[in-house]
């Protein structure tokens, strides 16, 4: 494993050619103080930027025409290493302006043959305002991605090569599975000497998948060729849900999710704990600035950023913070102090979080968007709410695959999607003998290749998908508990199924009709009618309960507390609290990640708490109200002889009972870490 500091920043360097003086002010011992300041011992540098310029007097590329310092990266690199700090040196692919005004037959084309952009208007008039995040896509093939190559060779060659964070790749993914597809004539000219079908969407958008790959694989090649310590990363091949194992040529895996604006605080650890089974280190990217990449003048409040920090030990990822260089070269100073601040903590704490292994009875079975579940069955949505709600319940869970042991695991999740084959469930079948036990929930349990059949013995045959939008579920018993007795409405209805020997948990009660301009009621919602549905809502076969709603999707989509309740009372009955490895009691905004580090023969508990607040445009961290007497049990089979708070050296008194080991945490603010020694 690559050796990675803990305490990174990103350091964009965007630089139009209409602003002079670039890098004049630039000071070695300024910068050294910034990066003591913030107790940093990793940041990413420019060789190349979105605008296309380079920052080093490049033969390959174009250096920035207003360069103040001729060798800018190379002053850079020589301030970092005489403190000690590497300096990974980022290279943009994907956006470069100036190569795209300079060679428009570099331009990603659609099928029609118009360039591609995020954000751009290519009719725009000069005097037109220009929207953030707006630039034209570039395709690694042909002349470019020679240029590419022949400067990353340069660079390597020239300088003392900590790693090359190449940014922009595989980019644009979100409209297709795998890559969009790219139709300018050298991809023509590819797909037509493959024999790929160019009218057949999915077959070129996996020829774009073999492009990338083997820019990657070309590009990591010829860095550690010369650079064999150096970490190669291509960022933009670790989205969330991204099929097509993107990110395989990584030395380390950056997970770039800014929580203000990116989706919020909980997407962070459902990546986490998918990436920390590669068994490479991964970082957390989020950033020092109020909303997102490109900021000038914004900022978190240091609370902010300890608390993003925080959490990224505790789920065992390094910390990396984004900051913007200005175009004089300056670093900003109070910058450094807000991010020293939280890193100070961090110095405290990262042993504790890194290089450790999960270890929780609980999975969540990952489906990637390969899926065909769409809608409300869809993959991400529907992850992202079980992932939500075990987060809010503070029980701590892995991601599982097929190739996975499954044997260590008491229960497993499936959370909503088809995605199972014949080899899956032979797996899981196998796992069910042996006693583990399933919650299956939305069309988890259907043939992934037609949608059509149960592949799953769920006790259960399929009818079809819903007959309705939406429908109300009405349940009771043990699933029922703490839950309305009347029915309550599901914003996305259930599958339909029928019964063959499992025992249903609830109804469904559907509407009189969907709600259209030819038929409505009321302002929102149909009511239900008074008549219970043929099909069941939730029913048990011994060691399997299904839930025929997405209710993931509910979750992520409506925040509604009873349908986290109801899960949870699901859960509960495949997975009880006896065999939960950590167990707290906090607040729904609480956070809860166990470590186990055999080496040093200790379990790491950590207890984070600061909940966000949706303001404006943003979601911020700002009252760390203290919470007091938080009681903490862990279940594992060594003999636990010492429990002690780290930070603050405090030893705690330990009640232990066979394998079970209870204390009591006087004080979590903002964070705290367990140790229990073994």
């Amino acid at each position: 494993m690559h050796k990675i500091g803990a305490r990174q920043v990103h350091l964009d360097f965007h630089t139009s050619k209409d602003i002079a003086g670039i890098g004049a002010r630039f000071d070695k011992k300024q910068w050294q103080k910034a990066l003591k300041l913030g107790n940093i011992n990793v940041i990413n540098i420019f060789a190349k930027c979105h605008h296309g310029w380079s920052y080093y007097p490049t033969q390959i590329g174009n250096a920035h025409p207003h360069l103040s310092v001729p060798d800018l990266m190379g002053a850079q690199i020589e301030a970092c290493h005489e403190i000690g700090v590497k300096c990974p040196i980022y290279y943009t692919v994907s956006w470069a302006v100036n190569d795209a005004e300079q060679h428009p037959e570099w331009r990603v084309l659609d099928r029609a043959g118009k360039p591609e952009g995020i954000n751009v208007d290519f009719a725009a008039t000069p005097d037109m305002p220009r929207p953030h995040t707006s630039w034209e896509y570039l395709c690694p093939s042909g002349d470019y991605l020679k240029v590419m190559l022949d400067q990353t060779v340069e660079i390597c060659d020239r300088y003392p090569v900590d790693g090359l964070w190449y940014d922009i790749t595989n980019c644009p993914y979100e409209r297709g599975l795998y890559g969009r597809a790219c139709y300018c004539p050298n991809c023509r000219r590819g797909m037509a000497e493959e024999g790929v079908n160019i009218d057949d969407p999915a077959a070129a958008e996996q020829y774009a998948v073999r492009k990338w790959k083997r820019f990657y694989e070309a590009a990591r090649a010829l860095v550690l060729a010369r650079h064999p310590e150096a970490v190669v990363y291509f960022n933009g091949t670790t989205g969330q849900h991204q099929p097509g194992r993107m990110w395989e040529h990584n030395l380390q895996q950056d997970l770039e999710d800014l929580p203000t604006t990116w989706g919020g605080y909980n997407k962070f650890p459902l990546r986490a704990r998918y990436f920390q089974r590669e068994g490479r280190p991964y970082v957390a990217m989020s950033g020092k600035f109020h909303t997102s990449w490109g900021e000038f003048g914004g900022f978190k409040h240091p609370d902010a950023l300890r608390f993003e920090a925080s959490a990224m030990i505790a789920f065992g990822a390094r910390c990396n913070f984004g900051d913007q260089l200005h175009p004089s070269g300056e670093m900003d100073i109070p910058t450094y102090k807000n991010i020293g601040e939280a890193f100070r903590y961090v110095r405290k704490i990262e042993s504790y979080g890194l290089d450790g292994r999960p270890c929780s009875t609980l999975g969540v079975w990952w489906i990637d968007n390969s899926s065909p579940s769409v809608g409300a069955f869809a993959a991400e949505p529907n992850l992202r709410g079980v992932s939500e709600m075990l987060l809010e319940n503070q029980i701590d869970f892995e991601i599982v695959e097929n190739a996975d042991d499954l044997s260590r695991f008491a229960a497993i999740i499936l959370g909503g999607s088809a995605g199972l084959k014949d080899d899956d469930v032979r797996k899981l079948e196998a796992y069910r003998k042996q006693g583990g036990k399933l919650l299956v929930m939305g069309e988890s349990g259907l043939d992934a290749a037609t949608r059509s059949r149960f592949i799953l013995n769920v006790g259960a045959e399929y009818v079809g998908c819903p007959l309705y939008k939406q429908d109300y579920l009405q349940v009771g018993g043990s699933l029922g508990r703490r839950l309305v007795a009347s029915p309550f409405l599901n914003c996305a209805a259930a599958l339909r199924a029928k019964l063959k020997g499992a025992k249903k948990l609830a109804d469904i009660r559907e509407p009189y009709f969907d709600r259209t301009y030819g038929k409505y009621c009321s302002h929102r919602n149909t009511p239900y009618r008074l008549e219970t549905a043929s099909q069941p809502g939730a029913w048990v076969l011994k060691d399997l309960v299904y839930l025929a709603h997405p209710v993931g999707y509910l979750y992520h989509t409506e925040g509604a507390r009873l349908h986290r309740e109801y899960f949870l009372n699901a859960l509960r009955m495949v997975y009880p609290l006896s065999r939960q490895v950590l167990a707290t009691a906090l607040p729904s905004g609480g956070r809860v990640s166990l470590v186990h580090q055999p080496d040093q023969r200790r379990y790491c508990a950590h207890l984070l708490y600061g909940p966000p607040t949706p303001r404006g445009c943003c979601q911020v961290i700002e009252d760390l109200v203290p919470l007091y007497d938080i009681p903490v049990t862990l279940r594992v089979p060594e003999k636990i002889r010492k429990v002690h708070l780290p930070v603050s050296g405090k030893k705690l008194r330990a009640a232990v009972k066979g394998r079970v080991t209870g204390v009591t945490v006087p004080v979590v603010q903002c964070h705290e870490v367990v140790v229990f020694e073994y």
